[in-house]
């Protein structure tokens, strides 16, 4: 679960989009002799100068442009004096992102002031390049009103694509303000439930090491010397076959931070190939599941608290580590 310091099959923006929508605009010049010999794109800002230079360079590779009658997708290729240069101004994906879409939302706990949901492994947080629609941003818009006025449609902490389980997100500006302090301040409690290649031990241990961007990747974390400082608890439940079946509790909450520890452990997550892990029990996903997640309600200070039973495909492989007597109160 990381806070903002910085999922099953879910519709395409497009499939919203009604027929009482207006056609995309289409604009069409003839270049001129001042821009002979101009890359595509650098005429295009001339055509539509609104519009930055890169979502025009969006258009261009989606083939919005034609250059007399012809589809021109290269933003270098070179123009000439009395060609002619239109182009479909098009909203990209990336534009369209943040448009509500009715997509299921599994809740346990809602009021006027917050919701508390399971979200699935797959399912995406939020809007970021190559996931542009079907996000669980997209379905907060969708839910509740309120959620277009808040920033992030509330949400205040977010759950990697392929991690399941618990989170929390705000309705209104002042549950939203409190849930960002508590989490900051860690008042918000996390557990989380994972399974690990090797064997970790049989007790109890902490990594308390700074993470901050993998220097030879920059789709990974890493503990690194300059990183954020993180601590995680873990809690081993079982070791068998060759795996552990483990609890683990936040008390930060970086990027990727509880599968950045254990690989950096040597024992990796099942299934995460970014760190890693290797497929085995059944798995094609990082095995990790947020399980407990409990908090003061940000307005009236009312303590809650929630348990996520695993997913069937990770309930199966805990139950071939931990056995069947291995329940949420281990």
């Amino acid at each position: 679960m990381d806070p903002l310091d910085a999922a099953g099959a879910a519709p395409n923006a497009d499939d919203d989009a009604g027929p009482e929508e207006a056609a995309p605009e289409t604009r069409e010049r003839v270049v001129e002799a001042a821009w002979h010999g101009w890359r595509v794109d650098k005429v295009l800002v001339q055509i539509a100068p609104e519009f930055s230079r890169s979502h025009l360079q969006q258009l261009l590779a989606q083939g919005h442009a034609l250059l007399d009658g012809r589809p021109v997708r290269a933003a270098s290729k070179a123009v000439r004096a009395g060609q002619r240069l239109a182009v479909v101004l098009a909203p990209t994906a990336q534009a369209q992102a943040f448009r509500p879409q009715a997509i299921p939302l599994a809740i346990v706990f809602e009021d006027a002031h917050l919701l508390v949901l399971e979200k699935p492994a797959g399912l995406v947080v939020h809007p970021a390049p190559g996931n542009w629609s079907g996000t669980l941003l997209n379905a907060l818009l969708a839910h509740h009103a309120g959620a277009a006025a808040l920033p992030r449609a509330g949400i205040v902490h977010r759950l990697d694509k392929d991690t399941s389980g618990l989170m929390v997100a705000a309705k209104t500006p002042a549950a939203m303000n409190a849930l960002v302090q508590a989490i900051a301040a860690r008042g918000v409690q996390r557990e989380y439930q994972a399974i690990a290649h090797g064997d970790v031990g049989g007790g109890p241990f902490v990594v308390d090491a700074p993470i901050g961007r993998d220097p030879r990747s920059r789709v990974r974390m890493a503990v690194v010397a300059g990183g954020k400082p993180a601590r995680t608890d873990f809690r081993p439940v079982a070791r068998r076959g060759g795996f552990s079946a483990l609890w683990c509790r936040l008390h930060s909450g970086r990027t990727h931070q509880i599968r950045v520890h254990l690989a950096h452990r040597g024992h990796p997550l099942v299934a995460d190939a970014l760190y890693g892990g290797a497929p085995a029990l059944g798995l094609a996903r990082q095995a990790l599941h947020a399980a407990r997640l409990a908090l003061a309600h940000p307005i009236d200070g009312q303590p809650l608290a929630f348990a996520s039973a695993l997913p069937d495909d990770l309930a199966r492989a805990w139950h071939e580590v931990a056995g069947r007597d291995a329940t949420m109160t281990d």
